[in-house]
């Protein structure tokens, strides 16, 4: 059963915050995980970058996932997907807050999010690092979000744990939420990490509605349309065209490169 986290007063699902107090929200110089979700929507700095992934520049979180005439299918930007699994190759999933501004209350994998501009220790990854598969940078971020999210410690994630498998550029509008013309979404090349852990999990209520270990039969049992349930954008693909193949054998997609593509970008739009 999925363990659930209280809420107290969430938003309506299809009513958007006030653009006017996310506008409001004043800047941070460095990132400390507090504030609310309007806030963080502009204390955030993506890295922007196009369809080749090379960084072009940073921009707020708001700025990037905002769908609208000038840009209608937001600003494209670095993300990871975070799929870890425990020692008996169940995958941890998340169901985002209701309080989350994109995407609320879908199920989706264990962490998803961005790696930021301006953060130390960096986040930001260098063309040679990508080509190596180091990917230092989004695994900082993967352990940084982790932590704040879920509550895993960092000392339970080493970096050199995580396998950074192949890049994934997407685009989707948050329809669930705000309708045929939202105002928000996501348009990302998403850094897809696995990483295999027993870890302990205590989650932070404005980003986690619930959580929960599954394996692949209750997944699908799961995803199918009679149950009722949200998913993100980015896990259905994933899951329609890859994760089968890479959950077959965890410790052999992790520990071999038989799985790893790192100079294709899967773009899946």
């Amino acid at each position: 059963m999925p363990h659930s986290m209280s809420q107290t007063g969430p938003p309506a699902h299809n009513q958007a915050p006030s653009i006017a107090a996310i506008a409001q929200a004043p800047p941070a110089s460095a990132w400390d995980g507090k504030g609310s979700q309007q806030e963080l929507m502009y204390k955030d700095e993506c890295i922007v970058v196009d369809d080749n992934d090379c960084i072009t520049g940073h921009a707020s979180k708001y700025d990037v996932h905002r769908f609208n005439a000038q840009q209608p299918q937001g600003r494209l930007h670095r993300a990871f997907s975070v799929f870890l699994f425990n020692s008996q190759n169940q995958l941890l999933l998340q169901q985002r807050a209701s309080t989350k501004i994109t995407f609320p209350k879908v199920w989706t994998n264990t962490c998803c999010s961005h790696p930021l501009h301006g953060y130390n220790p960096g986040e930001v990854d260098d063309p040679s690092s990508v080509a190596s598969g180091a990917v230092m940078g989004a695994k900082r971020a993967a352990v940084r979000k982790l932590g704040h999210e879920l509550g895993i410690p960092p000392h339970q994630l080493p970096l050199d744990d995580f396998k950074f498998l192949t890049r994934l550029h997407y685009c989707a509008a948050d329809e669930e939420t705000y309708g045929t013309k939202a105002e928000w979404g996501e348009h990302e090349i998403d850094y897809i990490l696995f990483v295999k852990a027993d870890v302990d999990v205590s989650p932070n209520p404005e980003e986690v509605d619930a959580y929960e270990y599954v394996n692949i039969t209750q997944l699908k049992s799961m995803m199918k349309p009679t149950s009722g349930l949200l998913w993100s954008p980015w896990f259905r693909i994933l899951a329609n065209h890859f994760l089968e193949d890479w959950w077959q054998d965890i410790d052999k997609t992790i520990q071999t490169n038989d799985h790893v593509d790192l100079h294709k970008i899967h773009s899946l739009i």
